[in-house]
């Protein structure tokens, strides 16, 4: 499996190493950092990004990495549901030489252990990210949050070829096709929409998962898979073939499962 991602990595991603400026110095979308131009591939990719910019050691030398293989999860009673409090409204879209970005209305929130988190933001990685015993998914989904303390809560949802999802049809319509572009999805959806019926999960801390691969994320893996058509996939493939990090040492952490 391992050496099947590397091969994807090798195979480029159309135009990534062109960028430059604000747009390639994003560092997670919509969290406000910024840095050196980084990519997924090539002289700036992941193995290198550490060296790019002071502002990204960690992503080498970081102990609380993401993303990782989730196996040997433990159930914890403590760890009680996700609340949501999505509201509909519309989307506005960015591709940002990264991935796409879906910026939601005011509004949106979800509660977890007690304290809630602000929705942000969410975006797509193709292939997934979010490895499970071994098995990577077609692609992956990350709800990006934040509390009040500025402290992130990622709701991270697998992807895999089957049906076709109807609410990311919706989405897929005012896909931004070039870097900088912005489409404005002006019909009412709400994230909710793309959250899986069986909301059971997994939880461990972690980093971003792009520079500055900043630690002390909360991660919260759904158990089950979300599907979208094979067109689905390949629209967005189009656009970007490879823009996913390899999975990161645990180094012992702790993941736990909800009951």
């Amino acid at each position: 499996m391992r050496f099947t991602r590397v091969l994807m990595l090798g195979w480029g991603l159309l135009g990534m190493v062109a960028v430059s400026g604000a747009v390639a110095g994003n560092a997670q979308p919509g969290l406000g950092q910024a840095g050196a131009p980084w990519a997924y591939e090539g002289k700036l990719g992941p193995l290198n990004w550490s060296h790019l910019d002071p502002a990204y050691k960690v992503c080498s030398e970081g102990h609380e990495q993401s993303p990782i293989d989730i196996r040997g999860a433990r159930r914890n009673k403590a760890l009680a549901p996700i609340e949501f409090h999505y509201v509909s409204g519309g989307m506005s879209l960015l591709n940002n030489g990264h991935t796409v970005q879906v910026t939601p209305p005011a509004g949106s929130y979800i509660i977890v252990n007690g304290e809630r988190y602000d929705l942000v933001q969410f975006h797509f990685h193709h292939p997934g990210e979010e490895m499970v015993k071994g098995k990577l998914p077609d692609m992956s989904l990350h709800l990006v949050h934040r509390n009040a303390e500025g402290k992130l809560a990622v709701i991270a949802i697998r992807l895999n070829e089957g049906n076709a999802n109807a609410v990311l049809a919706g989405l897929w319509e005012h896909l931004p096709k070039t870097v900088g572009a912005t489409d404005k999805m002006t019909e009412s959806m709400s994230p909710m929409g793309l959250l899986p019926a069986d909301r059971a999960y997994w939880s461990y801390m972690g980093s971003l998962t792009a520079p500055p691969c900043t630690e002390g994320v909360k991660w919260i893996v759904f158990e089950q898979e979300v599907e979208l058509s094979r067109d689905q996939l390949k629209s967005f493939g189009y656009l970007y073939k490879v823009n996913s990090r390899l999975e990161q040492p645990t180094h012992g952490r702790k993941i736990e499962a909800s009951e």
